[in-house]
């Protein structure tokens, strides 16, 4: 089986990328190091010929609503009509637990990308995951050596990136499904605990100040609304293993 990863040099595309060749299926990385531009189609309908499914995990770094929209509805348009001249028969997207119903800015795109799988010309499935293991990280990369680092008041059950690559390519071989059962990780967290527990980890000194968003998307930050309802799929990997596994590297 040929299968396209759409953002396959990104965190989570390299994790699946890695996870399809051990299943013994045929990779094809779609990115623009590849030659591949999802925004713009460039050299994307070479990549596909041939391919039986597509997995999306293409991602922006942002907080901006605007780019995070823009990005997300170019690449999702250009990549299921390509897949639909393809004629791929699966197109499999990872989306985040909350992206649905909380109005965060980076949300509102994965949202539009959720929305335009819906009503694509694919059949389709989506998975929502929570956050990784790496996101408190990715926050204290925006902030190098300060002294103090804001971190927003979030609940989440955050999962290993390598847990969702495995699941999503178990999925790769099922029927399309449609909103599939989210995944998430074994243990409940505050976004804040956790980049105490790096910062430690790090042994680096810096002020936790939780940053406490207003109005109705501050109270489902804080309240939950990153945490899936059952059912749900759940990973292993409790964050202490994940810190434990950086500390070994």
């Amino acid at each position: 089986m040929r299968v396209a990863v759409a953002g396959g040099t990104g965190l989570l595309g390299r994790l699946v990328v890695a996870e399809l060749t051990r299943a013994g299926l045929e990779p094809v990385t779609l990115a623009r190091s590849r030659g591949v531009d999802l925004t713009t189609g460039a050299g994307l309908d070479g990549a596909l010929a041939g391919a039986d499914v597509v997995v999306d995990v293409s991602n922006v770094t942002t907080t901006s609503r605007r780019t995070s929209v823009r990005f997300f509805a170019a690449a999702t348009s250009t990549l299921l009509s390509a897949a639909a001249r393809a004629g791929v028969g699966h197109v499999l997207t990872v989306s985040v637990v909350g992206a649905d119903t909380i109005d965060l800015g980076y949300y509102r795109g994965k949202r539009r990308q959720e929305e335009l799988l819906a009503a694509g010309p694919v059949p389709w499935t989506l998975l929502r995951a929570t956050q990784f293991h790496e996101f408190p990280e990715q926050l204290l990369a925006g902030l190098p050596g300060s002294p103090v680092v804001p971190v927003p008041v979030m609940a989440t059950r955050p999962v290993a990136a390598a847990e969702v690559a495995a699941h999503l390519v178990g999925l790769v071989g099922q029927a399309p499904a449609g909103v599939t059962t989210p995944i998430a990780g074994p243990e409940p967290w505050a976004m804040t605990d956790m980049v105490r527990r790096l910062l430690a980890a790090r042994g680096r000194r810096a002020l936790v100040v939780p940053l406490r968003l207003p109005g109705r998307t501050g109270a489902e930050l804080a309240g939950g609304g990153l945490v899936p309802a059952e059912p749900v799929v759940l990973g292993r990997t409790t964050f202490a293993e994940h810190l434990q596994e950086l500390a070994g590297r």
